[in-house]
């Protein structure tokens, strides 16, 4: 077993290999008895190809109905006898579990992480009920126009790369696969050299690691898991999608192919998006709870302050691969989807054609800092990012966001807006409502 420790200032971060390839990610913080685990897989919508969408999601249901040694009926229980809670989520670049209880909870809540792990069970009558809720889940989705028309925009955007598909699968490969592709998928992705164990709370990191070898050190490494690997093509032209339904208000969604998180472009990105539309910070769990600070952001004062629209969003999340910039409008009601779009992408030029002033500069590093505080609130939270961004970008990312922001130029804001934001690089979906019949 291979230790060394990092800094992530203002405190230490311990990190930790298992023989087996197990990453572990340890972070003391002693200012309440709870202790928060993590387990990351780098797994996700990206590692599907056709026939295969939505297995990775899929998956992650089925790893919440017991395991060879825990009982569907007690898994939730265990956690809750301390008065924890649990989760997880699968997006496109992974999928990971949660635990967050008091500290005296943290064996118990290891076992499960490793029980999932290993001893997951699949049952052929769990598989089969379970995929009558994704199909269920997903045509609950088809009925939200807003996330009907991210689904079909992101689907126009991507020609090639598997982000293009939604996490939840497209219904006919819903409704083909069977129980041995589920466990295949789990089988193949599900190992500790594929995953790293992160713990945050009021432990002593020494003790952590000490009982993540007890609970996962006899778990066997197994061959790296063959990836996808595909280059979207650059986008030479813009691209339209319209949907017309049923409905009393019109949504827009401007959609720009982005950086990925490790790229120079990304955190000039960010720095425009907080200008263009309030700053969400960059944690995928709780960014986007809340409204953002937007009174004065460019889309808000353009459009919603002129009566265009009732809301505007941005979002720019850190992935592996460069995915998507995405802004959001509703129309206020009586107000045409071709107006809303003619006044937004008239803002964005503003931005392309002058960049940013000084002042706009300052206060979108100032939300953007306060964000990031707000993101570390809870041991909950330390772990999500400290293992996201591991999964994400690898080792040293997380501890240097603030900085990262800090060095962005005005320059460099007004660079990425003129190359980013060009129209070429562009896909427009309207969802138009119609009269019902």
């Amino acid at each position: 077993m291979a230790l060394h420790d990092t800094l992530l200032a203002p405190v230490a971060l311990r990190s930790a290999v298992l023989d087996n390839g197990l990453k572990l990610l340890v972070q003391e913080v002693h200012t309440a008895p709870l202790v928060s685990v993590w387990c990351w897989y780098r797994v996700g919508s990206r590692d599907e190809g056709p026939g295969s969408t939505g297995v990775s999601h899929w998956v992650e249901h089925m790893n919440f109905k017991g395991t060879a040694n825990i009982p569907r009926d007690q898994m939730k229980g265990i956690v809750e006898r301390f008065g924890g809670m649990w989760n997880g989520y699968t997006w496109i670049d992974q999928t990971t579990y949660l635990e967050t209880a008091g500290r005296d909870a943290l064996d118990r809540m290891l076992f499960i992480e490793a029980e999932r792990m290993a001893n997951g069970l699949y049952e052929p009558d769990e598989c089969e009920s379970e995929r009558t809720v994704i199909i269920s889940e997903l045509h609950g989705g088809e009925n939200d126009p807003d996330q009907l028309l991210d689904t079909e925009v992101t689907a126009t955007a991507f020609r090639v790369h598997p982000y293009g598909h939604p996490t939840i699968g497209w219904i006919d490969d819903l409704r083909s696969m069977t129980r041995d592709d589920l466990y295949g998928h789990y089988r193949r992705f599900y190992i500790p050299n594929n995953a790293t164990l992160v713990v945050v709370g009021d432990v002593e990191a020494d003790d952590v690691i000490g009982r993540a070898e007890k609970h996962f050190g006899a778990i066997p490494s197994e061959s790296e898991p063959a990836r996808i690997s595909v280059a979207e093509p650059a986008q030479s032209a813009e691209r339209r999608v319209v949907v017309e339904r049923e409905g009393t208000v019109g949504y827009v969604k401007l959609v720009y192919h982005a950086p990925a998180a490790g790229e120079p472009d990304f955190f000039p990105m960010l720095v425009l998006d907080a200008v263009l539309s309030g700053a969400k910070g960059v944690n995928l769990w709780s960014s986007f709870r809340g409204t953002p600070p937007q009174r004065t952001a460019r889309l808000y004062t353009g459009v919603v302050d002129r009566g265009l629209a009732s809301a505007v969003s941005g979002a720019l999340l850190p992935t592996a691969d460069p995915f998507l910039y995405t802004l959001s409008f509703t129309a206020m009601e009586g107000i045409g989807v071709d107006t809303v779009e003619a006044k937004a992408l008239a803002e964005i030029e503003r931005v392309r054609s002058g960049g940013i002033q000084p002042e706009e500069l300052v206060r979108a590093k100032r939300q953007l800092r306060a964000r990031l505080v707000f993101e570390n609130d809870s041991v909950t939270n330390i772990a999500h990012q400290l293992g996201y961004f591991e999964t994400v970008t690898g080792p040293g990312t997380f501890p240097l966001l603030r900085s990262r922001i800090e060095q962005v130029t005005a320059e460099e804001v007004w660079d990425v807006a003129r190359r980013r934001l060009a129209p070429s690089n562009r896909t427009v979906g309207w969802f138009r409502p119609i009269e019902a019949r």
